[in-house]
């Protein structure tokens, strides 16, 4: 009679190693714990460098891990970059990124982190709609989320997501910085649309 090898251990083995899986219980120092946290681009929690002129300022906020964030102004549009001094971070190619029509950013920035260490922000804008104007015939103002990638390499816009044409459009910033933002190539990788695309996105992308 011919004897049929004993398999309860391996199948058990098996099926522990699925639960383990599904569970995230494989490899503890492998996982990654993604985080947020903020900090504020307010005038008062920051301070202008250089000569202000007619129509531009510059302003040093503090960020994350050594890290500060330039916010330039030139005739009521704004860019915002990141570095480890300001100098470095006007040399950024999200210091030389803006949009065409009039905007201003929003005074809370997210920092989007994996194990404690940042590697992109979440800031929200508002851009100027031309073409839709309220009862005293100004231009209505359309918010949209930019996600910034970090250093270590080049800080440049990554993705954009309409804020009004989304229900939720932070945890879709956030998703996109998560996916996104480290391995993004920038001057060579297009500036993805992330979720419903409205009237903000399309003045952003124009």
């Amino acid at each position: 009679m011919k004897r049929v090898p004993h398999r309860q251990p391996i199948v058990l083995a098996a099926v522990a190693a699925l639960f383990a899986a599904a569970f995230g219980l494989i490899s503890p120092a492998s996982a990654q714990t993604f985080s947020s946290s903020y900090t504020s681009s307010a005038e008062k929690d920051c301070r202008t460098i250089g000569k202000p002129k007619d129509v531009s300022t510059k302003q040093v906020c503090p960020g994350k891990s050594g890290l500060v964030v330039l916010i330039s102004e030139d005739d009521l549009r704004q860019t915002v970059s990141v570095g480890p001094n300001p100098a470095a971070a006007a040399k950024e190619p999200a210091a030389e990124t803006g949009f065409a029509p009039f905007n201003s950013t929003g005074q809370t920035i997210e920092w989007r982190a994996v194990d404690g260490k940042p590697f992109a922000i979440i800031q929200r804008w508002l851009i100027a709609d031309n073409d839709d104007l309220d009862k005293a015939g100004s231009p209505t103002s359309k918010p949209v989320l930019a996600v910034t990638r970090l250093p270590p390499g080049p800080v440049c816009h990554v993705a954009y997501i309409d804020g009004q044409a989304n229900r939720n459009p932070n945890e879709l910033a956030r998703q996109a910085a998560d996916e996104f933002a480290r391995d993004f190539k920038c001057g060579k990788d297009e500036v993805k649309v992330v979720g419903e695309k409205g009237a903000a996105v399309g003045l952003a992308k124009r």
